[in-house]
């Protein structure tokens, strides 16, 4: 089938991403359906010179750095953390930020910095244990705000499609995990000024082929609307708790995204009340101008623009044990599903 044919469904998700990969979805997608890897890896996504200002705070002998693990071995403009602990920075692997206060309360004499990756799933966790130490009094600990939301991202997308070269998206396959928080109402700007549908859809194969099969009903009768296949976790008005606790805690804010460029409200940052828990405040710190590693293609692959196989970088001078970008280090970056299973 001709490519112009073929219905552009970008999947937003990293862990779709995966999912689709794992299970060699491509393979049995009807043939005018033509998936497109999306910016939903919350690693790929951050900034080159936030990771930049991420190592240059674990270089401070006070500081314990805290982090989850794909953080570790994501190249910055000079070096990565993983290379810096084996300089002797204090860089130590958390399961969540809760990890990060306790380490802060063992270790009252030193500050303890959590790299705040991550979007609206992980972001309501954060601003949790921010409100656990504001109340327990941990003046120890601090978080480098680097947060991510996703509607504001896909507005992005829909808006400056063209300049940007992101090819023509005929619907969304939207994320479950930062749905379950969000709900769908926010993505329905989507369908009603972009006449563009969406489904949110969990993450086993027949929820991925399920969604995608309502996104291609929907996209070949003509039908503008955001529907849920993923109704075990997600509502329209998603966790209230969980917004209730992020909007306490953090206001959005304009965020610069890798390869992408700033994209207005797009990020989460501490508000006045809680702007002492804001490492970025805590440590005044010089970030010399990023440079992006020469060659690399994560920019193109996170808008759908380009697979990971047309990167001329891809299985060579980029692998999994050398990576030269975020893309093929996280577990939800699109290189490293290719390169996995090598679809």
């Amino acid at each position: 089938m001709k490519k112009d044919k073929q219905i552009g469904i970008m999947e937003v998700c990293g862990t779709h991403t995966m999912a689709i990969a794992r299970h060699g979805l491509r393979k049995i997608l009807p043939a005018d359906v033509r998936m497109l890897s999306g910016p939903g890896c919350p690693i790929c996504v951050t900034e080159t010179a936030d990771i930049d200002r991420t190592i240059l705070t674990a270089q401070d002998g006070r500081v314990i750095l805290a982090t989850f693990g794909d953080m570790l071995r994501v190249p910055g403009s000079f070096s990565t953390l993983e290379n810096e602990r084996s300089k002797g920075s204090d860089i130590r692997v958390v399961y969540s930020p809760a990890d990060a206060l306790a380490i802060a309360v063992d270790n009252p004499g030193r500050e303890v910095v959590f790299a705040g990756v991550g979007f609206e799933t992980t972001t309501p966790t954060v601003a949790a244990t921010v409100l656990m130490a504001a109340r327990r009094r941990v003046r120890n600990f601090s978080v480098l705000p680097f947060f991510k939301t996703v509607p504001n991202a896909l507005r992005f997308i829909l808006e400056q499609g063209h300049a940007i070269g992101a090819p023509g998206i005929r619907g969304f396959l939207l994320p479950g995990h930062v749905s379950a928080i969000i709900g769908s109402k926010p993505y329905e700007f989507i369908a009603r000024n972009f006449g563009v549908p969406g489904v949110i859809a969990g993450f086993e194969p027949d929820d991925i082929l399920a969604g995608v099969g309502m996104l291609r009903r929907l996209i070949t009768t003509g039908k503008a609307a955001i529907e849920n296949q993923y109704v075990r976790a997600v509502t329209r008005g998603g966790n209230p708790s969980a917004r209730a606790i992020m909007s306490r805690v953090l206001t959005e804010v304009d965020s610069s995204w890798r390869s992408i460029g700033v994209i207005p409200r797009s990020g989460m940052t501490f508000a006045a009340a809680y702007a002492e828990f804001d490492a970025t405040r805590r440590f005044i710190i010089k970030v010399p101008p990023s440079r992006e590693p020469k060659g690399c293609q994560c920019g193109s692959i996170l808008l759908g623009v380009k697979r990971p196989r047309q990167c001329a970088l891809f299985g060579k001078a980029c692998t999994p044990a050398r990576p030269v970008g975020p893309c093929m280090v996280s577990s939800e970056g699109a290189c490293a599903a290719e390169f996995k299973y090598g679809e």
